[in-house]
């Protein structure tokens, strides 16, 4: 492969590596309200509720 062939790969490489850890870096810093959370909570209750019911009715 010529030396261009290489530069590119290598380029393509640093790419893909510089952003996952850009990525892993802010994966943290994305904060949710309480507001938020406590609407998500209620709403995760509802669906296993839910689920529940269905689950009994099946058998």
């Amino acid at each position: 492969m010529p030396l261009i062939g290489w530069v590119f790969v290598i380029v393509a490489l640093a790419l893909v590596v510089g952003s996952l850890f850009v990525l892993r870096d802010s994966a943290n810093s994305m904060k949710i309200s309480d507001e938020k959370m406590k609407k998500i909570q209620e709403r995760k209750a509802e669906v296993e509720a839910e689920e529940s019911a269905e689950d009994r009715e099946q058998w």
